[in-house]
């Protein structure tokens, strides 16, 4: 068995809650476009051969991303980017427009056409630079021909509700977009792209942020379908007839219609979990991270949590306390009750009561970009206290998560992390700090 230690000075004068926002913010900060872009802005020129540079991108970070990277070019730009309500950030060479996330709106659909409308017509001695982001899947809404942007609304609604994972409602959005799957690429040839991507989908692959628009796409539209209807999802009739159709497949690796492509991931959830480790320890709390990748169900990754957590403070296996178990990915959540959804609230409800109260266990679980569904509510925070303060207040936790309700429950808990648009998006983001001997 693993000898345990006494819980270091750190916490002896801070909350073992301020511990775990320090941790979080370390993640959040190792992220932030201002910090991890500049670096790369060198490469950038050497790529630059006299011609126009171009900028498009999408997501909750790119406006954050077109500010950092105007901040370093030394020499003109153009372009456009599109971001989520409230994540702006004042550009002076970059065009910067707001749309909806998650489920897309008129707004963002008027974007895609006017990019698609910038890149058209450049030549082999232009540049287009893309930066994109967590959230651009929605943000650029451009339906093929036959499908309505009502229709998109409906699927995504469906699909967001239905437990599908990240990659599998980004596989089917690049099957129904003008301008994804590679299609946005296309557009730009001949001119050369080089992509910045800030990534916020398990394994980083570059078709599954913002759906790939300007990378090619290896899946195909049977897999689409599959999707569909592995959950039980009807979509409407337009949207199945050009899902039969070959105008809804994607452009493939190797396809002659891509100009030269060169992508670079600016910030990973890894990154941001490697912060966060070394912030614990900063502190003086060893730390492990258990994965940057994980997903399934939000309140089965809690079980599974819970399990390894409990063994830590029970038998100081696998790690002794005190400890911090870190994690990132994205879990789903199957929409049955009434209640707010949140994937991460979520995770933290079904935490609580796995934990059932176990002493010297405190968990944050948050979202990177600062929402948690679609609450402008990061995530929230757990204490062995939690149940047992939510029954005083009247709270049926068990009820709470059946109803889908995690929001509505930490809300009355007043234990949310609110931190307003983060301007970056690199996932979920989960702690557990196991202390001995503590309640």
């Amino acid at each position: 068995m693993t000898t345990r230690h006494d819980p270091p000075e750190f916490l002896s004068e801070h909350l073992p809650e301020h511990l775990l926002r320090r941790l979080f913010d370390a993640a959040v900060d190792a992220a932030d476009p201002a910090r991890c872009l500049p670096p790369l802005v060198a490469r950038l020129r050497s790529c630059a051969t006299g011609g126009r540079v171009v900028v498009i991108g999408a997501g909750k970070a790119s406006a954050a991303m077109a500010a950092a990277l105007e901040q370093a070019w030394d020499g003109p730009l153009s372009g456009l980017v599109v971001t989520r309500y409230g994540h702006a950030v004042p550009c002076r060479q970059i065009e910067i427009i707001e749309a909806a996330h998650p489920v897309p709106d008129d707004a963002g659909a008027a974007a895609a056409q006017r990019m698609l409308a910038q890149v058209a017509g450049l030549g082999p001695d232009d540049l287009v630079i893309g930066l994109f982001s967590g959230g651009g899947s929605a943000l650029l809404a451009a339906p093929l021909a036959g499908i309505s942007l009502a229709d998109k609304q409906a699927l995504s609604r469906a699909l967001l509700a239905s437990g599908a994972s990240i990659s599998e409602i980004n596989c089917v959005r690049r099957h129904l977009s003008a301008i994804k799957g590679g299609r946005l690429a296309a557009a730009c040839h001949p001119a050369p792209i080089i992509n910045l991507l800030i990534s916020d989908v398990p394994g980083d692959d570059p078709a599954d942020v913002a759906s790939g628009p300007t990378v090619a796409d290896a899946s195909t539209c049977e897999q689409a379908q599959a999707i569909l209807q592995r959950y039980g999802i009807e979509p409407p009739a337009p949207v199945q007839h050009v899902l039969s159709s070959q105008a809804a497949e994607s452009c493939k690796p190797g396809d002659p219609a891509l100009p030269a492509i060169s992508t670079h991931l600016v910030a990973t959830p890894r990154m941001a979990l490697l912060a966060a480790a070394a912030a614990a320890r900063e502190a003086g709390i060893p730390a492990w991270i258990l994965g940057d990748a994980i997903e399934g169900e939000a309140r089965e990754v809690a079980r599974a949590m819970a399990g390894i957590a409990l063994s830590c403070a029970r038998y100081g296996e696998p790690f002794a306390a005190p400890c911090v178990l870190l994690s990132g990915g994205e879990t789903t959540v199957t929409l049955r009750g009434q209640g707010r959804g949140g994937r991460n609230v979520e995770f933290l409800l079904a935490l609580a009561l796995a934990l059932r109260g176990q002493a010297g266990i405190h968990a944050l679980a948050a979202d990177t970009d600062g929402v948690d569904g679609q609450e402008p509510v990061a995530g929230a925070i757990i204490t062995p206290a939690t149940l047992a303060r939510a029954r005083t207040l009247g709270l049926d936790p068990a009820a709470c998560l059946a109803d889908n309700d995690g929001h509505g429950f930490f809300e009355r808990l007043g234990d949310g992390v609110i931190t307003g648009p983060t301007l970056t998006n690199v996932n979920d983001f989960r702690a557990l700090l196991i202390l001995p001997g503590r309640n």
